[in-house]
């Protein structure tokens, strides 16, 4: 592992305030509805986790595996879908949850997929969102927090594989 030289920029605390925020908007956006929550393999697993155990409503647990990096610190422009969801969401009140969105090329894939299943509603969100990197435009209905286009590593976000289990995000010094 190549150890990076890191510096706090979402602190562990704030985190948490922004996920039990969001986590009460769509408690009260789906007022008593099931909801269906999907999240988008690997990256989001830890604001996933949180973030379902903020939502006070029944919620199916689904995942879904896509890759756009390919071990790189920019995404690559092209998703590929390496799991695919195994419940039908015809009907049904989705919330996509996804880590960081850079180009927002992997949420508006998603997103097409998603509604091409015909769900009742689809709401999005996303921890981090970095404006000056998109690529497309993107809606996003529920941002934790903007950021600038530097690569970040921490709450889920990787390099190589490391540094997904830091409770807060970090900026990574070596690749800004």
């Amino acid at each position: 592992m190549m150890p990076l030289n890191l510096s706090e920029l979402i602190s562990e605390e704030k985190v948490t305030a922004k996920i039990q925020e969001i986590g009460q908007k769509i408690t009260d956006q789906f007022s008593g509805e099931e909801v269906t929550a999907i999240c988008i393999l690997k990256g989001s697993f830890m604001y996933y986790a949180d973030l379902v155990r903020a939502i006070d409503l029944d919620i199916q647990c689904e995942f879904i595996g896509v890759s756009s990096y390919n071990g790189q610190t920019q995404s690559s422009g092209e998703v590929k879908v390496t799991l695919d969801l195994t419940t039908p969401l015809e009907g049904k009140n989705v919330v996509l949850i996804e880590d960081i969105v850079d180009t927002g090329l992997t949420m508006n894939f998603l997103k097409k997929m998603i509604m091409a299943r015909m769900p009742k509603q689809l709401v999005t969100t996303s921890l981090l969102l970095k404006p000056a990197a998109l690529k497309t435009d993107c809606t996003i209905d529920h941002v934790g927090f903007e950021i600038d286009n530097r690569f970040v590593v921490g709450y889920g976000l990787d390099y190589q594989g490391y540094y997904r289990n830091l409770p807060y995000v970090a900026q990574a010094q070596d690749f800004n």
